[in-house]
């Protein structure tokens, strides 16, 4: 029997949290840099409509999550935590990206116990469902939904999620960091 249920979001958490900043700046002939991204909604940073963006991420997205680049460590610390914890991944990624997911955990050798691709960035039922001990996330909406619903938070500093945290958020700021967090949450979870 594994400990903790760790759930963890896929785009700008295991991958570069700006991922996105070449082929967007390409295609809207824009020069956004990581410093501009100081907004979650990429639509708002690259100053376009929704809808137009909403046309370009259609167009591109296979080519925009297939060879996303993985943060620094997070591939060594996943594997270290799967030995003893349960990991969910837990993605609000369209549900036409889930073959594409599956394919490109495996490629980069990130084991996990199962892979929910919602469709949506509601993740609270989910991590209910799963009997959520951890969330690691970089969406500040996010992580405000599942922490007011109860559940603690790492949420992975980027530009765009620098706002006042509640006392179930905690900013880390690399995947070294998570795992000691997760570690001491384990620790103090086994001393109750």
């Amino acid at each position: 029997m594994k400990n903790l249920n760790i759930c963890i979001d896929i785009d700008g958490t295991i991958t570069d949290a700006y991922y996105w900043l070449g082929l967007c700046n390409e295609y809207f002939n824009t020069n956004i840099t990581e410093e501009d991204a100081t907004e979650y909604y990429i639509h708002k940073v690259l100053g376009v409509e929704d809808k137009e963006y909403y046309e370009f991420y259609e167009k591109h997205k296979f080519k925009l999550h297939a060879d996303q680049k993985l943060r620094e460590s997070a591939r060594s610390v996943i594997r270290k935590l799967s030995l003893t914890h349960n990991i969910y991944f837990v993605t609000a990624r369209d549900k036409s990206l889930e073959m594409l997911t599956h394919t490109y955990l495996k490629r980069n050798r990130i084991p996990y116990d199962d892979l929910f691709v919602l469709g949506s960035h509601y993740k609270v039922d989910t991590a209910n469902e799963l009997n959520c001990s951890v969330f690691i996330e970089d969406n500040y909406d996010n992580a405000i939904q599942l922490s007011n619903a109860g559940f603690k938070v790492l949420l992975l500093d980027t530009n765009y999620n620098r706002k006042p945290l509640n006392e179930n958020i905690k900013r880390v700021y690399n995947w070294i960091e998570i795992y000691r967090v997760i570690n001491e949450l384990f620790l103090e979870s086994t001393a109750m």
